[in-house]
């Protein structure tokens, strides 16, 4: 029972971020914390117009600053609290920190309903290259293999 306030708390935390984001001018109607242990380490709310940074999601902010908190770049037995269900930059942002758990509040379609909708991507990722939008075309790749080589083989890398 305990655990479940807990829980609570941590994503009413998630969602005052985000309504306060709104009511500052800041940015975007998200928010999202970061959870050791019990106890938010870290905050974030969505930053995107304020920093001029497309990257500056709240998600990403807030793992940011705990993974400077926790000196990592992994947030090993953390849980992320987010205001809305992840975008897919988000959730492959929270992979990469490799978090327990993900709880999240409104979900990407209510995001959709107020023209935050991520749907094109989720679907541009299931495309083939050729038949995407966003042109893209690969070049280079042997030559770009060499970083990979010494990777497999250098001593001085931190595996991750």
């Amino acid at each position: 029972m305990e655990q479940d306030k807990n829980k609570t708390l941590h994503m009413r935390e998630a969602i005052r971020l985000s309504v306060q984001n709104v009511e500052s001018g800041k940015g975007g109607p998200f928010g999202c914390v970061v959870v050791k242990g019990g106890k938010i380490i870290a905050r974030g709310a969505n930053e995107v117009t304020l920093t001029n940074d497309p990257t500056a999601h709240a998600e990403v902010v807030a793992i940011r600053k705990a993974c400077k908190e926790l000196g990592s770049f992994q947030l090993d037995d953390c849980e992320i609290y987010c205001s809305c269900e992840p975008c897919p930059m988000c959730l492959g942002a929270i992979y990469w920190a490799r978090p327990k758990a993900i709880f999240y509040a409104n979900t990407k379609t209510d995001a959709a309903a107020i023209d935050f909708d991520d749907a094109f991507i989720y679907a541009e990722i299931e495309r083939p290259i050729g038949e995407r939008k966003l042109f893209t075309q690969q070049m280079m790749r042997e030559e770009a293999l060499v970083a990979f080589e010494k990777w497999k083989v250098s001593p001085l890398k931190t595996d991750y």
